[in-house]
């Protein structure tokens, strides 16, 4: 399809939910917004991320640390190397924005419906992402979250994110060893699109005045599996840190293991 169809195409979406944003409501969508769906972009599928991309890129192109939190930066990066990593994500909170689109392992998916783009993880309920293309702002107050706020629109292919309202403690983070909480102010846009008929594309620009000097710009690659062995199944990060076991009247329960810093004890 070409540019300029789909380029038709998104603002005639855009402009069919508009007017609803206005109103405040949710109202049900028509048919002709289910079309509209129908000829976006196909990004449907499982999606996991490139990897060894996300280390390459670090290099490539390095966090612009202020200059009084670079310190801790460099402890915790030499700590990682000795064999000694902090673990950022030991506790079962979310990675929230933009962690989860920086460093996750794990895969998710798209879901495209009226006034809305839906991302799904793999890891626990909580880990979902909605973005809405309703022609809604953002809040003026907005309650932060781990994930933010995210309005978007369509540029051609290419969806248009701007987020904000995420919580101050959530981690702007490299590695799952090296970052540090945004502390507050973060501001995210992203340009996602296709890049290839199964590679998706996500250009950020971070805005975290508390810890960057600058604006961060940074890309991360997601490649599409299709074949079932890809489906995601239910991950619960809790489960992890416990024991199932019998209770006195012959119930399965869970049972928390003892741990230290995140990592379970040895049994005694």
């Amino acid at each position: 399809m070409k540019l300029t169809r789909l380029l038709a195409l998104s603002f005639a979406f855009v402009a069919s939910v508009a007017a609803a944003a206005d109103t405040g409501t949710n109202p049900a969508p028509r048919p002709r917004d289910w079309a509209a769906i129908a000829r976006l972009p196909d990004w449907s599928g499982v999606w996991t991320p490139f990897v060894s991309d996300q280390d390459a890129r670090i290099q490539r192109d390095p966090t612009p640390w202020r200059e009084e939190v670079a310190p801790q930066i460099a402890a915790m990066v030499a700590e990682e190397r000795a064999g000694r990593p902090r673990g950022l994500f030991i506790d079962c909170l979310p990675e929230g924005m933009p962690a989860w689109m920086l460093i996750t392992h794990n895969a998710f998916e798209v879901l495209f419906t009226p006034g809305r783009v839906t991302l799904l993880g793999e890891m626990d309920g909580n880990r979902i992402r909605r973005i809405y293309t309703d022609g809604r702002g953002h809040p003026p107050d907005p309650d932060p979250t781990f994930h933010g706020h995210s309005i978007g629109h369509w540029e051609g292919g290419t969806l248009v994110v701007d987020t904000i309202g995420i919580l101050p403690q959530s981690w702007l983070a490299v590695s799952e060893a090296v970052g540090l909480p945004n502390n507050g102010d973060m501001h995210i846009v992203e340009r996602i699109h296709l890049d290839g008929p199964d590679r998706l594309v996500d250009d950020l620009e971070i805005t975290a005045p508390r810890v960057l000097a600058a604006t961060w710009k940074t890309s991360r690659i997601y490649f599409r599996q299709r074949a079932r062995k890809y489906d995601i199944v239910e991950g619960v990060c809790l489960q992890g840190g416990m024991s199932s076991r019998q209770d006195e009247f012959g119930n399965w329960i869970y049972v928390p293991i003892p741990q230290e810093d995140g990592n379970p004890l040895p049994p005694k």
